[in-house]
């Protein structure tokens, strides 16, 4: 389906763009949401007759996006969630989680302004971007550890996971002689033992 793009959309045009979409995408989302235009020659007229008017309102609408940014911008969203050893969660992170801890934090976003590429199903720091406007976007924290003590651990650039398997050490482990008869004590335990008895 050919449309009339209302405003800049991320890969497919600028304002005012011709563009061929599927039809369900236009129908379902672009349409309804008075993202475009039907490409015919009765929208094309009302467009360049409200052109102005549109520039001005999407100019208006991202100067207020640039304000909001700096509430948003370089927060950090810390969840806390349980998670294996190995450092899975039991679940995943969803947009709803990150948009909570945020605004909690006092930024106020929605869940479609939050771009999340692939779930969050591990511990870690990672970066989402948040798309405040379509010419306007932010990058946030989000900090998911399975404790405070964690999080504070993680927000500081420490990996958890690779300092937790750093630090483990095993139990007591005895020296092993192969060629030892069983129940024989080993040679250098008896003079450590004879030169005791000499003291």
């Amino acid at each position: 389906m050919q449309i009339i793009l209302l405003e800049r959309i991320e890969k497919l045009g600028q304002i005012g763009d011709v563009v061929s979409v599927k039809d369900g995408y236009a129908r379902n989302f672009l349409l309804p949401n008075k993202k475009a235009l039907r490409a015919n020659e009765a929208n094309r007229k009302v467009f360049e007759a409200q052109r102005e008017e549109i520039l001005k309102r999407n100019e208006a609408a991202r100067e207020a996006a640039v304000a909001q940014s700096g509430d948003v911008d370089g927060k950090q969203a810390v969840l806390i969630r349980a998670a294996s050893n190995a450092g899975h969660l039991y679940g995943s992170v969803s947009v709803r989680d990150i948009v909570d801890a945020l605004n909690a934090d006092g930024a106020k976003v929605s869940k479609a302004m939050i771009v999340l590429e692939r779930p969050i199903k591990t511990i870690g720091v990672f970066d989402v971007r948040v798309a405040l406007h379509p010419e306007v976007s932010v990058n946030v924290k989000v900090n998911v550890a399975r404790s405070p003590d964690e999080a504070e651990l993680q927000s500081q650039g420490v990996d958890v996971m690779a300092a937790m398997f750093d630090t483990e050490t095993g139990g007591f482990t005895e020296a092993y002689d192969p060629n030892a008869e069983p129940g024989e004590i080993p040679a250098d335990l008896l003079d450590d033992a004879a030169e005791a008895d000499a003291e």
